[in-house]
């Protein structure tokens, strides 16, 4: 779940397909960061209060969403490489943390994780949830970043060729529709 496109890879590949691979490392670090933070939230209860709370379920959607539209409008209107500002687009590495807490595929992945990890069959917590939450903590932060780093580098070799013509604009519009796929499909859960 965590390779398939969606707000982290994409914003990877466009930071490093715009500004080169190093500068696309600070967000690359972020989202393991960030997925800790969820994950631990997640397996100290915090998710299941989401979940068991429609009104917040759907703030954390209709805010990811809403995060994810503006980004896209940003993205897709920039065709130039001296165009595309990381800053402009908040894209530092707080806010790619912060990124991860309106990401809908993040918490599925970390209730499902937690549900299935940290919890019993009966939904008691397992013998040992703390150390079962540092496992699952540990694994998905080296996972994240190992599936936004391919996906930065992956923008970064394709960044001579982006510099030609209308290339980049195309390319940047495409990972806005991206962008703007996976929020129309957060709405619809």
């Amino acid at each position: 779940m965590s390779f398939s496109p969606g707000p982290n890879t994409t914003m990877s590949t466009a930071l490093a397909a715009n500004l080169g691979l190093k500068p696309a490392l600070r967000f690359c670090l972020a989202v393991p960061v960030g997925w800790a933070l969820v994950m631990l939230g997640s397996g100290l209860g915090l998710g299941a209060l989401i979940a068991g709370r429609p009104a917040l379920r759907w703030s954390v959607t209709l805010l990811g969403a809403a995060y994810m539209f503006w980004l896209a409008c940003k993205l897709g209107r920039t065709g130039r490489m001296t165009e595309f500002d990381a800053r402009r687009l908040s894209l530092g590495f707080w806010q790619g943390v912060g990124l991860q807490f309106v990401n809908i595929k993040v918490w599925m992945l970390a209730l499902t994780l937690s549900a299935g990890w940290v919890v019993n069959a009966a939904g008691r917590p397992a013998s040992n949830p703390g150390e079962r939450l540092a496992i699952i903590c540990g694994v998905t932060m080296v996972f994240a970043f190992g599936c936004n780093f391919v996906y930065a580098l992956l923008g970064s070799l394709l960044r001579q060729w982006l510099a030609r013509g209308a290339r980049l604009l195309w390319f940047n519009r495409t990972l806005a529709l991206v962008l703007v796929a996976t929020a129309v499909w957060m709405l619809m859960l």
